[in-house]
């Protein structure tokens, strides 16, 4: 099972490009249709990944890998998922000085942000989905996103100002 693990985390770190939400579909499709676990628990662990600080994509490779061999098989999904990317890093700094003002490569990045962007906007909708948030409870994240982007608030005020809103929420109007 160790190497079966380290080659479904090998595959998806080296075919990924845009960080660890975009691996998360790639994630879910082998861990939940392989059988590992449920989509309850990858979501469970979803969760927990986010909330931990580091790499995401490595923090839920480690947990996935814990869930299902401990130790052994968190270290074999770390591994996994790092070294294809850390490979091909090393790879481009050899070459890094030839490639660097090529426009080929230029243009190739520039087509790739778009992909990118769905690649990440694709798991947040899903686990949105199966969270059961809708248009009208999205409202707050929507909000939030247009005050820092078009206003240029700091995150920071508007994670203080969701936080005691919530709290005044819980405590005042959901107990009428």
């Amino acid at each position: 099972m160790y190497w079966t693990l380290f080659l479904t985390f090998t595959r998806i770190g080296a075919f990924t490009i845009g960080g660890g939400y975009a691996m998360l579909p790639l994630i879910e499709r082998e861990v939940v249709g392989r059988g590992w676990m449920s989509r309850q628990d990858f979501f469970d662990l979803f969760t927990v990944s986010q909330s931990m600080p580091g790499i995401f994509a490595v923090n839920i490779s480690i947990f996935l890998g814990y869930r299902l061999k401990k130790i052994p098989g968190s270290l074999v999904c770390m591994l996994g998922t790092i070294l294809p990317s850390f490979l091909m890093i090393l790879f481009i700094a050899l070459f890094f000085t030839q490639i660097r003002d090529n426009v080929w490569v230029e243009n190739i990045f520039k087509g790739l942000r778009p992909a990118v962007v769905a690649l990440i906007a694709a798991p947040c909708f899903t686990a949105a989905r199966s969270v059961g948030l809708t248009w009208k409870t999205s409202f707050i994240a929507i909000a939030s996103a247009l005050v820092v982007w078009l206003l240029g608030v700091s995150p920071i005020y508007v994670i203080i100002a969701a936080a005691v809103g919530g709290l005044f929420y819980g405590l005042r109007i959901k107990k009428d």
